[in-house]
Order: structure tokens, then C-alpha cells, then sequence
């Protein structure tokens, strides 16, 4: 399986020399990197970040997080086809959502072939300082993407007093008590803290798990052949789910039915499509904690 880590952060905030760094820490270790650059315009002015000879995707006009998510999945499956690499870098735009940016990357087509190591976010420690004197939209978004990160940088400590830097870390902290938090100058940080970042959930439900949770994650459950559900079983067990499940997305196989059906989930509402190719019978689930959560039938 390929990592993939995502690149958060207001904008601003130094996403795009975390890049570039990221890029020379992996080449360095005789990895080989490919990018996802997301842009709300027309022009991507950062791509000149990426080294030359990267595999490099562009998504311009439009947020991940928004109308691109069919055309970040159609970039990974031209990466996974066209391209060697070892390592996925998506910067995303500093308006995307981190829980709609993860729920772009999970696609029940390849989930079998990535590994989410998770979202980092780069935040600019003296905007947060100020971060009331933003609009109440902005402000909101700046500190949902801090309270979802898996890793956060405070970036940018240089600007800040001592004890300013404790005000700051310690205030993220309680903000999202997740995730490490490394104060940086310039998006610089140990290598080793990404490599044990993790945010696909693996191996059997643990329903008595004491001191391990995965923060914002993933989880893909799988369906046998001989194994389908009506639509009610399967809204029932929805029902059933806590409300940190955010997002569901894959193909389920309903009695009746010669193909699985594509099934969506997003804020409390389901989606049911008709599939008229047999599609491998997976379902992506993204939330808080899903290596917890009840699964459908007989994977409980």
C-alpha cells in the first residue's frame, strides 16, 4: 500500500514549504513522492515547489473539499496508473474542510491500495493569537482544521514571545487533544513524527479498548458473496451509528439487486443509486473513533 498525507491549513500558514521539505525528507530516504495540488484559481503560482521530475496533479477552479471530489479520485487512479511512487503529498487549498479533504482521498475503487497516514495542519501561531479579530466563517474553518489534524505544526514561533508560544500550544492542545504539537520555524520538524502518524483503521473492532483511539480515521468493511442486507437493515444500522461518524461512501449489496448498490451517508442523510456494473462490494466509512464503532451484520 501507497501513504498518503494530507497538508492542511489556513492560508498563509506555510503549507507549501511543508511541501517542499516533505519532498526533499522523502527523497532523501530513496523515497519517491507525487503531489496533489489543489488551487481555487485559475493558476497554481506554489507549484514551482515541486521539485522537477515529481509526479505532479494540478486541481485548479474549484476546493477538494467541494465539487473536487470525483476529480481528486479520477488524479489518484491517473497517479496509480500512470506513475511510480511510494508517497502521496495533497496540499489542499487554505479554504478546504479537513473532514470533506479526507472524504475526497477515501474512495472505496482504490482503498485497498492507500494507506491515510493522516491530516497535517500547519498554523500560523500569531493568527491564532489573533484569531477573534477574524470573521466568525473564517475563524470557524481555522479552527476546524486545527481540532481535526493528526499532527499539528505551530508554525511560524519565531514571531512569538515565550510566553506567547505557551499560550498558543497549550490552547491548540485543548482544542484538539489528539494531536502532537511541534512549534516550527519555516514548517521544519522531525521526520520520524509523520511516519507514525496513522489514520486508516486496521484489524478486528476492539470494543473494550482502553488508552487506544484513532482520532479522525477510516474503515473499510467489506462484503462476501454471499453476503447482502435489505435498504431498511441497512438504515436501521446507520440509525444505530454515533453522530462522529461523518461520512460513508461505497457499494453494498441489497437482496434483489444483481450488482451492490451505491450507497453515500453525509450529515444524517443517505443516498441510494442504482449500479448497473458490478462494483467490488466495499464501504469506506471516515469518522472519530471508527476502530470502535458497531459494523453491519455479521462484522460485529
Amino acid at each position: 500500500m501507497k501513504d498518503v498525507y494530507l497538508l492542511s491549513g489556513f492560508l498563509g500558514s506555510g503549507k507549501t514549504t511543508l511541501l517542499a521539505n516533505f519532498i526533499s525528507e522523502l527523497k532523501a530516504k530513496d523515497m519517491k513522492p507525487a503531489v496533489i495540488m489543489n488551487e481555487l484559481g485559475d493558476l497554481n503560482f506554489d507549484s514551482q515547489a515541486v521539485e522537477e521530475g515529481v509526479p505532479l496533479k494540478e486541481m485548479l477552479n474549484g476546493c477538494i473539499c467541494c465539487s473536487g471530489a470525483e476529480k481528486t479520485e479520477a488524479q489518484v487512479q491517473s497517479l496509480l496508473a500512470d506513475s511510480e511512487w511510494d508517497v502521496l503529498l495533497i496540499e489542499t487549498t487554505g479554504a478546504a474542510h479537513p473532514v470533506e479533504a479526507l472524504d475526497a482521498v477515501y474512495s472505496p475503487l482504490f482503498a485497498n491500495d492507500l494507506n491515510i497516514k493522516g491530516i497535517i495542519t500547519v498554523a500560523d501561531s500569531k493568527r491564532w493569537l489573533h484569531r477573534d479579530d477574524m470573521t466568525p466563517q473564517t475563524r470557524s474553518l481555522f479552527l476546524e482544521q486545527i481540532r481535526h489534524a493528526h499532527l499539528i505544526l505551530a508554525n511560524k514561533s519565531d514571531l512569538l514571545t515565550p510566553e506567547e508560544l505557551a499560550q498558543v500550544t497549550f490552547e491548540m492542545q485543548s482544542l484538539n487533544r489528539h494531536a502532537p504539537i511541534l512549534q516550527t520555524i519555516n514548517a521544519k520538524f522531525p521526520f520520524g513524527f509523520v511516519e507514525k502518524m496513522q489514520a486508516t483503521a486496521t484489524g478486528e473492532v476492539q470494543k473494550a479498548d482502553i488508552g487506544h483511539h484513532l482520532h479522525l480515521s477510516s474503515r473499510l468493511l467489506h462484503f462476501e458473496e454471499d453476503e447482502s442486507y435489505t435498504i431498511e437493515e441497512v438504515e436501521d444500522w446507520v440509525r444505530s451509528l454515533p453522530e462522529t461518524v461523518y461520512r460513508m461512501k461505497g457499494y453494498v449489496p441489497i437482496k434483489g439487486n444483481s450488482h451492490p448498490m451505491l450507497f453515500q451517508y453525509a450529515y444524517g442523510l443517505t443516498q441510494w443509486l442504482p449500479e448497473y456494473m458490478k462494483m467490488a462490494p466495499d464501504l469506506v466509512i471516515i469518522g472519530d473513533g471508527v476502530d470502535r464503532i458497531p459494523l453491519l451484520g455479521r462484522h460485529n
